[in-house]
């Protein structure tokens, strides 16, 4: 009887430890484990949209002719595929006065997001909106009023961001040069994150956002993606859902400017799950606060007209000390963790 006892106890003992080993096997590396060589399938780049125009104000330089065709409002679209990928594209927008780098190496040299995804097996595309980085700007217009065609009261409102006003409204600190309390930015590099903010040419776009119909494109030829972007560009992803379905497997929205309406059609924000994600800081930022409200009015009312949207503020969670540029902050691979799990769990496993 006691053979029997300890028979069956080693038994159980085998049994835990073979299940143990099974999870442990069928859950994803930790970021700490993602090193070694970097091994892809390909890796390029391609434009979506754009169109040609012909104009009159190409140039006032002597050396190059006034008139011509130039193509405007295409999208530059940078991809790395790892090899074997099984899981689902991801496509990250990045936000105002800013290109595709937010979500490259960050400015105190860790891996950045793009890097983490496709190391975890996911296809990354990376773009430029349109007008900004490699997605050249219209400047026919300016060229305009330097050719006096134009009145100089009606040169376009291109614009930068000071490193002063930047400062609060990534929520370093409340102003310059205040810190918040456990910001976990990594301050001494900041030298390095002012050199990836570029000219702004957004209020010089038509409506609707070129971008938005060349991210409806994108999405489309990727036959299913995840859409990820951040503040200016966060409500973009909602945008290409409502202009088309097609292609959007998912959306995380990274503290958006903006929300869908709560009181609006909800319609086309009810078929995929979609998360609205939060840094901390956000109610001692009189920008931000007024839009987190609102976004989670609208994630309240999407989820009970049925859909499936999430608004998530990592304070909430115990998770402190996250800056607006929450890719780029000390713990961002633990962050990419987090939202590697929430990927898989709420659109990788509802698509097996």
């Amino acid at each position: 009887m006691k053979n029997n006892l300890v028979i069956r106890r080693a038994g159980m003992a085998l049994v835990t430890l073979l299940a143990s080993l099974l999870t442990a096997c069928a859950s994803p590396p930790s970021s700490t484990a993602l090193t070694g060589p970097l091994v892809l399938d390909k890796q390029g780049s391609f434009f979506v949209g754009g169109r040609n125009i012909k104009s009159d104000t190409l140039s006032t330089l002597p050396a190059y002719a006034a008139s011509g065709t130039v193509a405007i409002e295409q999208m530059y679209v940078r991809y790395q595929q790892p090899v074997d990928a099984k899981r689902l594209p991801l496509t990250f927008i990045h936000g105002c006065c800013l290109t595709g780098k937010t979500w490259e190496t960050t400015p105190d040299g860790r891996m950045g997001w793009d890097e983490y995804f496709v190391r975890r097996g996911h296809p990354v595309y990376v773009v430029d909106q349109v007008a900004r980085g490699r997605s050249a700007a219209n400047v026919t217009s300016v060229i305009s009023v330097r050719a006096g065609k134009t009145p100089a009261a009606e040169t376009p409102p291109v614009f930068m961001a000071g490193q002063e006003g930047a400062w609060a409204i990534f929520r370093f600190g409340a102003t310059y040069p205040q810190v918040f309390p456990g910001m976990r930015f990594p301050l001494e590099s900041i030298g390095e994150f002012w050199k990836q903010m570029v000219p702004d040419w957004l209020f010089t776009l038509p409506a609707p956002n070129p971008s938005i119909p060349a991210l409806s494109e994108l999405a489309k030829k990727l036959n299913g993606t995840v859409l990820i972007s951040h503040s200016q560009s966060g409500v973009y992803p909602f945008q290409v859902a409502a202009l088309s379905e097609r292609g959007i497997a998912g959306v995380v929205s990274i503290e958006p400017g903006t929300c869908p309406s709560a009181t609006g059609d909800l319609k086309p924000y009810l078929k995929v799950p979609m998360m609205v994600l939060w840094g901390d800081y956000v109610d001692q930022a009189p920008r931000w606060a007024p839009r987190l409200k609102a976004c989670r009015e609208f994630a309240a009312e999407a989820t009970k007209a049925g859909g499936r949207v999430e608004n998530i503020v990592l304070p909430e969670l115990g998770i402190k000390g996250n800056s607006h540029m929450l890719m780029q902050d000390n713990n961002s691979l633990e962050l990419a963790d987090w939202l590697y799990a929430w990927i898989d769990r709420n659109i990788e496993q509802t698509r097996r």
